[in-house]
């Protein structure tokens, strides 16, 4: 007979996402956790303050969700992706959607030129 043996979670080092994880002010993360439930990296910044990157649902990642989840931070911008460590110290600049839209203004001004 054929005998099915269960794969321990140890040895399907693959199957779950790992996302670094911390909550501080120099947003530079060492440490990694192994997400469980959640699918999805999150990296949060408070504007002025400190940076928290963890596992999160991406059905959590939300404005409004978000903000009830870490009801202390007030202003914020984030970003969920959902591969192995995307959430890293250099995935997410909170300068990144003001570049965005003078990039964009650039295009539209030298399109009338």
């Amino acid at each position: 007979s054929i005998q099915i043996k269960p794969v321990s979670s140890s040895s399907a080092s693959g199957a779950a996402l790992r996302c670094y994880k911390c909550s501080d002010y120099t947003g530079r993360c060492e440490k990694v956790q192994d997400c469980t439930y959640e699918d999805s990296c999150l990296t949060l910044s408070e504007k002025g303050g400190k940076t928290i990157r963890q596992c999160i649902r991406y059905t959590d990642c939300d404005i409004s969700r978000l903000g009830l989840m870490f009801p202390s931070i007030s202003s914020f911008t984030y970003r969920c992706c959902s591969s192995n460590l995307c959430n890293s110290s250099n995935a997410v600049t909170t300068t990144t959607p003001i570049l965005a839209l003078l990039g964009s203004l650039l295009t539209v001004c030298w399109s009338w030129m």
